[in-house]
């Protein structure tokens, strides 16, 4: 069980302006979301989109904007769990107890939900069953690529997701099929021809215009059945599957949580942003209250109010006192400013 004084749901900037507010408050964070890196919507969706309403940034972009939040955070030495979410949240006296699912607990008094618009969940292949696969031999993430080392590997895909694995995995894998619906690849070109090199060697094996029809096996993928445009059946041997067909969001586990929701959004007060569950806040686009403004710097502007309600909830024998962080001592102690 990690003890913790907030954790946060979602590592979009908001989130993360959420750890730096919650830190020069002397609070701890952890930090849980279910992509492999830390950015949110800006990555994912708009790395390269240019940004222009950061007050006193006249232009950046989701990926400087990110880098920049986890610079900024720096001196707080944030533990992030990716790749992962947050299944249950359940209530134990004045603190929750929070499940991922890979199963790590933690026990925090502050909960705050930053996850934009919801989590991003990856889009299956629509062949039915596959979840006994899941986690065995069929995934849509990479943890630890030195688990395909010596594995013919199949994957599915076109976008830079598929490209920038193949490319890595034929280092190490035995054989890469890389399998896509169409004869152009989303891919950034540079990953493209390096793809086609190496696929001269036979390291790689490009089939394009087929689709997944079917996984084969007992207890874990042994064939994979796909089926070209002209109804051409394909039979593939694997070792293991990736698939990645992109992501949608949903709120998922949320919906069980009983709070107070409006449609996909989380109702919450604009005194601190809590919701209807003392302790449990929502910050960014998942929240909603009148007059509310999907925007990045209001999503900052949330961060901000709800970091004091959780230093009330974590520190309930100390006494808060507002200080600038211009003229502080202790923030400049904690951000490690001489």
């Amino acid at each position: 069980m990690i003890k913790t004084d907030a954790l946060i749901i979602g590592a979009g900037p908001v989130g993360l302006f959420a750890v730096f507010e919650l830190g020069i408050l002397g609070l701890n964070a952890h930090v849980v979301d279910n992509l492999d890196k830390a950015g949110g919507q800006c990555i994912e969706l708009y790395p390269d989109k240019p940004i222009y309403d950061i007050p006193a940034v006249p232009e950046c972009t989701g990926e400087s904007l990110t880098k920049n939040l986890l610079k900024q955070i720096e001196p707080f030495k944030t533990s992030f769990h990716f790749n992962q979410r947050v299944n249950s949240v359940i209530k134990n006296k004045d603190h929750w107890i929070v499940e991922t699912s890979d199963n790590i607990k933690f026990e925090t008094p502050n909960v705050i939900i930053a996850g934009g618009v919801g989590s991003f969940e990856p889009r299956k292949p629509p062949i039915q069953g596959i979840e006994k696969f899941e986690s065995k031999n069929l995934f849509y993430s990479v943890k630890n690529k030195n688990n395909f080392a010596n594995q013919n590997v199949c994957i599915f895909g076109g976008g830079d997701s598929a490209l920038d694995w193949a490319v890595e995995l034929s280092k190490i894998a035995k054989k890469i099929y890389l399998v896509h619906r169409r004869d152009d690849f989303r891919a950034a070109q540079h990953t493209v021809d390096q793809m086609k090199e190496i696929a001269k060697t036979g390291k790689i094996e490009i089939l394009t215009n087929f689709q997944p029809k079917n996984f084969l096996g007992t207890d874990v993928i042994e064939k994979v059945v796909i089926e070209n445009n002209d109804k051409t059946i394909k039979e593939i041997n694997v070792d293991s599957v990736l698939a990645f067909f992109g992501l949608k969001m949903e709120l998922g586990p949320i919906l069980n949580w009983g709070l107070n929701l409006d449609k996909k959004t989380i109702v919450v007060n604009t005194e601190n942003f809590e919701t209807n569950e003392k302790g449990i806040f929502a910050i960014g686009d998942i929240c909603t209250y009148p007059g509310k403004l999907k925007l990045i710097l209001c999503g900052f502007h949330e961060a901000a109010l709800a970091a004091q309600e959780c230093f009330r909830r974590a520190r309930p024998d100390e006494k808060y006192v507002f200080r600038f962080t211009t003229s502080s001592s202790d923030i400049h102690k904690r951000l490690g400013v001489k």
